[in-house]
C-alpha cells in the first residue's frame, strides 16, 4: 500500500462550540455560493434510511454494473466518500475498490478488457493517520495548528488480460475526510479534531466532481460519479449540520437505500420524505430482502411514484466474499443503472426543451417577448437559499451553475437555505393540519399568531387591526377604501343620507401622491399613482390618474458625496450648497433637519400645492395621502428625502387626511429597519405589507390600520362593513410562513445582521466600494440602503428610462458572472436578504464594480473615437 510521507500533529482536546458559534459557522457556510457542477454524465448521491442498511453494497453493485467487462464502451466510475469514520478499519472506498476489482476479474471470462482501479484517502485526523502510518505520525503538537493531516494514502491495481484494444475501464475511489473512531462525524470532530466547514467540504467535493468530468484526448468517455453519504439522511455531518442539508446545494438525483428489517418501513419513508422536503429527486428506493416484504407497503404508500427494487438477502457470514451475492443481484443493479441513465437523459432533454416551450406557451409579465430570444432565457433548475441553480451549456458540457438572485425575485426573497427549509417544513405542517379554511367570522392559530406578530412588529405603536389579502396591489386597494372611509367620517361626509349610508356620490375623492410612485397593477392602485410607463393608454385605457402628484426631492450618491436634488418647482433659490450635500447617510435621517431652511421650503411647497388644489373644485377633495416611504422602487430605485416625506405626513395629518404607507417593498428589513416608518420618524393611519412578509415563499399581504380607521366601518348595517375579500384570505400556509419569517428576521440568534439594541441591520454593502462605483464615468447616481444597492447608468434620450435597453449587454455579462440581475431600464440594482452576510454582499458588489469599470472604459473609448471622427 504505497503512501506519501506525512507529518501529522498530535490531537489536542477540543471543547464543543457554543450554540452562537455553531450558528455563525453555519451562517458563514450557507452564504457561500456552491460550485458550478458538470452534469454531462450520470451523477447521483446514495442515501441510507439509517446506518448499516447497505449503502456501500449498492454503490459497489452499481459500479460493478457500469464497469462490466462485457460493455462495448469503457467507462470511468468515480466513487466519492466525503465523510468516513471508523477509518482505516472501516473504509467504504476501499471496500468498493476491492470488491469491484474482484467482480471485474470474476466476470472477465473471454472478454478482452482492462480495469485500472485506485483508492485514495485525502485527509485524516491524526488518530486515523496513526492507524495507517504508525510511528511516522509521531510529532509534538505546535500551537494553533489543526489536528489533521493530508494523508495521501494511495493504492491502485490493474485487472485484465493485458490485451484490451478498446481502452481501460477506470474505477477511482476517494475518501475526502476520515476519522478513526466509528461514531457520528460531529462527535469524531469533537474528540479527534480536524474541523471541516460545510462550505469547505462542498468546495472540495465540487472540485473533484468537475475534475473527473468528460474524457481526455478528445474521447467521449462516459464518466459516472457517485457520492455515498454517511449514516442516515438526517445524520449529522462534521460541522453538525444534517447531511441532507449539507449536500443540498448540489441537488443530485438520489438513490435511497431502504431498510428491509422490522421498523424499516418507517425509517425508509421518513428518509424519503426528508429528502423530498428539501427538493431532492429520489429516482429509486432499493433494499435488501429480510423476509418481511417491506417493499409492498412502500409501493402502496408511494403510489408507484418511485420504483422500489429488492436485493436478495445479504449473507451474514463475515468470511463470505459476496461475489455470488453480487452476481445474483446483477439484474437489480442493471435496473438501477438503467433508471439512472433514463432519469439523467430525460432531465437534460427537458432542460434543453424548456426555453423553446416557454417561449411558445408562456406569457411573461413585464416582458417584451420579441426582445427575448430563446438563447437568453434563464432555465432555473432549483433554488438554494439566495442562489438559483441555472442550466447552461458551456463548451458542449451540461452545467448547473449557481446564480445569485440579485433582484431577490422581484423583491420578495429573504431566506437563506436554513430558513428556506424551516419555511417548507412549517408550511407542510400547516397544509396538513388546515388545508384551507375560510376566514370571515372564524379564527385559527396561524392567522391569529401572524396578526399578533405584525401588530407588535411593523405596526407597533400605531396599528391595532390586521386585514389579510393575497398580494401588494390588493392590499393597496383595501387601504384606499379604508382611508377614504376614514376621511368621510372625520369630515362628517357620511351623514348625507338619513340612514348614514350615502345613496349617491356627491363628492369626488382623490389621493395625494408623488411623481415616480408605483402602487401595483390593479385598476384602483394604478389610479393612485402618477402617469408613468405603467399607466399609458396601451397599458391601461381607463387610467385617469385620480390624484394630486407632487415632485419629490431625491437623495443619491455621486462622486462619493450624498447629494440632495430639489425640483425647480420648490423655488429653492435660498438654499446654500451645504444644504444640498451630506457626508454620511445618517445625517439625512437626523431629526435636527426638521428646523432647517429646507424644511421650511418643503412645508411651504406642500401647503401651496394643497391650497391651489382646493381652489380647483369644491366637490373634489384629497381623501388620502399614499407614499412609498423613503424609496420608490419600481419608479427607478429613487431615495426620497425622508425630511420631505415626514413633513408631508404631518401636513396631511394636521388636515385630517388619512395617510397610507405602501411598504410592500420597503417593509420587513428591506431598507435596514423592520418598517421604513422607523426611518421617517412618523407613522401612518394605514400600512400595506407583502413580499418579504412570508420570506418570499408564498403570496400573502396585509393591510394594518389604526383603531379609528376600523371604527369608521362599524355600524348596524352590513352595508357599512368593508365589503372586500379574497377566497384565500389569511390562508394558513401563508400566515404560518409569515410568522416564521417575521420572527426569524428580527431575532439576532437566527439573523446575525440584526443589531439588537438599535433594531437595525448592519451595513451590508461595503461603503468604500459603493463610493468608488459612484465615481465611475458611466455612473449617474448610486443609492444604497439596507439590503438594496442601485446604480443608474449615465444615459440620455431613448437610452434612459424604463424602456431603455442601454444596460442589456452589461446585464448579460453579470449573469455570466453568476449574478442574476434584472434592470429597471438603465438602472441596475443588487438586492440581498436581511440575513445575507456582508462578506457575500461585498463579493457580489466587487463583480459589479469590475463590470462597471470595464463599461466605463468602453464608453470612454467610444466617446474619444466619436470625437476623432468629428475632427476636420
Amino acid at each position: 500500500m504505497p503512501s506519501c510521507p506525512l507529518s501529522p500533529l498530535l490531537p489536542r482536546r477540543h471543547s464543543l462550540p457554543s450554540p452562537r458559534l455553531l450558528l455563525l459557522l453555519l451562517y458563514r457556510s450557507l452564504h457561500s455560493s456552491p460550485p458550478a457542477l458538470d452534469l454531462s454524465d450520470p451523477t447521483l448521491i446514495v442515501w441510507g434510511s439509517n446506518t448499516g442498511v447497505g449503502k456501500t453494497l449498492v454503490s459497489a453493485g452499481l459500479a460493478a454494473s457500469v464497469l462490466s467487462p462485457s460493455s462495448p464502451n469503457p467507462s470511468t466510475f468515480l466513487y466519492l466518500k466525503p465523510v468516513q469514520t471508523g477509518f482505516p478499519h472501516d473504509s467504504d472506498s476501499r471496500f468498493v475498490y476491492r470488491k469491484v476489482s474482484d467482480l471485474f476479474r470474476h466476470r472477465l471470462g473471454g472478454f478482452s478488457a482492462e480495469l485500472l482501479a485506485s483508492n485514495h484517502a485525502l485527509k485524516a485526523s491524526v488518530p486515523a493517520a496513526r492507524q495507517v502510518l504508525g510511528a511516522r505520525s509521531e510529532r509534538p503538537e505546535e500551537e494553533g495548528e489543526e489536528a489533521s493531516t493530508g494523508l495521501c494514502w494511495y493504492e491502485e491495481t490493474r485487472v485484465g488480460t493485458g490485451k484490451s484494444t478498446k481502452g481501460d475501464f477506470k474505477l477511482v475511489c476517494k475518501t475526502l475526510y476520515a476519522w478513526n473512531e466509528a461514531i457520528s462525524p460531529h462527535l469524531a470532530v469533537e474528540r479527534e479534531g480536524m474541523t471541516v466547514e460545510d462550505s469547505s467540504l462542498r468546495e472540495v467535493l465540487g472540485r473533484l466532481l468537475n475534475s473527473s468530468a468528460g474524457g481526455g484526448d478528445g474521447r467521449k468517455e462516459k464518466v459516472w460519479r457517485l457520492i455515498e453519504t454517511a449514516g442516515g439522511v438526517l445524520s449529522p455531518g462534521p460541522s453538525g449540520s444534517i447531511q441532507c442539508d449539507l449536500y443540498r446545494p448540489f441537488r443530485l438525483p438520489a438513490v435511497l437505500v431502504g431498510d428491509g428489517h422490522l421498523g424499516g418501513i418507517s425509517t425508509t419513508l421518513s428518509a424519503y420524505e426528508s429528502l423530498m422536503l428539501r427538493g431532492y429527486d429520489v429516482i429509486a428506493i432499493i433494499l435488501a430482502d429480510q423476509g418481511l416484504s417491506n417493499e409492498v407497503p412502500l409501493l402502496s404508500y408511494l403510489r408507484h411514484r418511485v420504483p422500489v427494487l429488492v436485493l436478495p438477502p445479504v449473507p451474514e457470514d463475515p468470511l463470505n466474499d459476496l461475489v455470488d451475492w453480487f452476481c445474483e443481484s446483477s439484474k437489480t443493479f442493471s435496473s438501477v443503472q438503467e433508471l439512472v441513465i433514463s432519469t439523467h437523459s430525460k432531465r437534460i432533454q427537458r432542460l434543453h426543451d424548456m426555453p423553446r416551450k416557454a417561449g411558445n406557451i408562456l406569457w411573461w409579465p413585464f416582458t417584451q417577448h420579441k426582445l427575448v430570444p430563446e438563447d437568453i432565457v434563464t432555465v432555473i433548475d432549483s433554488r438554494c437559499g439566495e442562489n438559483f441553480a441555472v442550466h447552461k451549456v458551456r463548451n458542449d458540457r451540461e452545467m448547473i451553475v449557481p446564480q445569485f438572485d440579485a433582484c431577490a425575485s422581484w423583491w420578495t426573497q429573504g431566506p437563506d437555505f436554513t430558513l428556506q427549509i424551516e419555511l417548507a417544513r412549517d408550511m407542510g405542517y400547516s397544509a396538513a393540519r388546515y388545508g384551507h379554511v375560510m376566514f370571515p367570522e372564524n379564527v385559527y392559530e396561524p392567522a391569529l399568531h401572524c396578526a399578533e406578530l405584525l401588530l407588535e412588529g411593523v405596526g407597533k405603536g400605531w396599528a391595532s387591526r390586521a386585514y389579510y389579502s393575497d398580494n401588494g396591489s390588493t392590499a393597496i386597494e383595501i387601504a384606499l377604501k379604508m382611508a377614504f372611509r376614514k376621511f368621510l367620517f372625520d369630515n362628517e361626509m357620511h351623514l348625507i343620507s338619513g340612514k348614514g349610508i350615502p345613496s349617491e356620490r356627491c363628492i369626488e375623492l382623490r389621493v395625494l401622491a408623488l411623481n415616480g410612485s408605483y402602487h401595483g397593477d390593479t385598476l384602483g392602485a394604478m389610479e393612485a399613482q402618477a402617469p408613468s410607463s405603467y399607466t399609458g393608454f396601451l397599458q391601461q385605457p381607463w387610467y385617469s390618474g385620480r390624484g394630486l402628484f407632487l415632485d419629490p426631492p431625491t437623495i443619491f450618491i455621486h462622486k462619493e458625496i450624498w447629494n440632495l436634488s430639489v425640483p425647480e418647482s420648490f423655488q429653492s433659490n435660498q438654499l446654500k450648497p451645504e444644504d444640498m450635500r451630506f457626508r454620511l447617510s445618517d445625517l439625512l435621517f437626523c431629526p435636527s433637519r426638521d428646523s432647517s431652511a429646507i424644511a421650511e421650503i418643503y412645508s411651504a411647497y406642500i401647503s401651496n400645492q394643497l391650497l391651489q388644489f382646493s381652489k380647483l373644485s369644491c366637490s373634489t377633495r384629497i381623501g388620502a395621502l399614499i407614499i412609498e416611504p423613503v424609496v420608490q422602487a419600481a419608479g427607478g430605485m429613487h431615495m426620497i428625502d425622508p425630511l420631505f416625506q415626514r413633513i408631508l405626513v404631518r401636513e396631511c395629518q394636521s388636515r385630517r387626511i388619512p395617510v397610507i404607507f405602501d411598504e410592500v417593498f420597503t417593509g420587513f428589513w428591506r431598507l435596514g429597519r423592520e418598517s421604513a416608518a422607523e426611518l421617517l420618524g412618523c407613522v401612518p393611519d394605514v400600512g400595506c405589507f407583502g413580499k418579504l412578509m412570508t420570506g418570499g415563499i408564498i403570496p400573502l399581504a396585509v393591510t394594518l390600520t389604526t383603531e379609528s380607521v376600523f371604527e369608521a366601518f362599524r355600524g348596524d348595517s352590513k352595508l357599512m362593513a368593508l365589503l372586500h375579500g379574497h377566497s384565500y384570505s389569511a390562508h394558513a400556509m401563508g400566515c404560518t410562513a409569515a410568522a416564521k419569517a417575521i420572527q426569524w428576521f428580527r431575532d439576532p440568534f437566527t439573523n446575525p445582521n440584526v443589531e439588537f439594541k438599535e433594531k437595525k441591520l448592519k451595513e451590508l454593502w461595503e461603503m468604500k466600494l459603493v463610493l468608488q462605483i459612484s465615481s465611475l464615468p458611466a455612473v449617474q447616481r448610486v443609492m444604497t440602503l439596507g439590503t438594496v444597492c442601485a446604480v443608474e447608468l449615465k444615459a440620455e434620450g431613448s437610452d434612459a428610462g424604463y424602456a431603455s435597453l442601454y444596460a442589456s449587454f452589461l446585464i448579460q455579462q453579470l449573469r455570466e458572472d453568476g449574478l442574476y440581475v434584472r434592470p429597471l431600464g438603465n438602472v441596475i440594482y443588487l438586492m440581498c436578504g436581511p440575513c445575507t452576510s456582508s462578506h457575500f454582499c461585498s463579493q457580489q458588489l466587487k463583480q459589479v464594480y469590475q463590470r462597471l469599470h470595464e463599461f466605463s472604459q468602453h464608453q470612454l473609448r467610444d466617446s474619444q473615437s466619436f470625437q476623432k471622427r468629428d475632427e476636420p
